[in-house]
């Protein structure tokens, strides 16, 4: 679901473009509604070929219909953070899918990842400001994902 991160041009265009730049990765800096458009044409009793976004943090945007997804494909895994909320539109998105699944990583070893990720990717500067994102801005991600999840059901601690 990454792809469906909003671009820089339209987090700058928001009513507050410093908060919606600085918060990016937080449920609203997505485009929730095309995500579950994607998710009804996957489950439609007649599919057709999607197309997906793609994200790459290195590059900062999504590409729009980046990616295939055959109309003959009838399992898709569906990885994100938000894919379990119970806000709207994500838990309409969540209902449709035959199973959700979550994984609970101890802060520590998701707070290192995404420092590492952040500093290889360019988004911060140095390890000071990689460590002050993962810590600041992620947690606060993970805080709202950790205490607006859907029952899920598989539940795997990362160990």
């Amino acid at each position: 679901m990454d792809g469906f991160h909003y671009s820089r041009a339209h987090l700058a265009s928001m009513p507050d473009p410093v908060c919606a730049t600085h918060r990016r990765g937080a449920a609203f800096t997505f485009d929730a509604e095309g995500f579950l458009a994607l998710v009804r044409q996957l489950v439609a009793e007649s599919p057709v070929e999607a197309k997906a976004p793609s994200f790459d943090h290195a590059t900062k945007d999504p590409v729009a219909d980046d990616i295939a997804i055959p109309s003959e494909v009838r399992i898709v895994l569906v990885e994100g953070n938000y894919c379990a909320l119970n806000r709207t539109p994500w838990s309409d998105a969540a209902a449709l899918m035959m199973e959700l699944w979550y994984v609970d990583t101890p802060a520590e070893v998701s707070h290192k990842r995404l420092a590492v990720r952040h500093l290889q990717a360019g988004i911060v500067k140095d390890e000071k400001e990689a460590w002050e994102r993962a810590t600041g801005t992620d947690e606060l991600n993970a805080k709202d994902i950790r205490e607006n999840r859907l029952p899920c059901q598989e539940n795997l601690v990362l160990v």
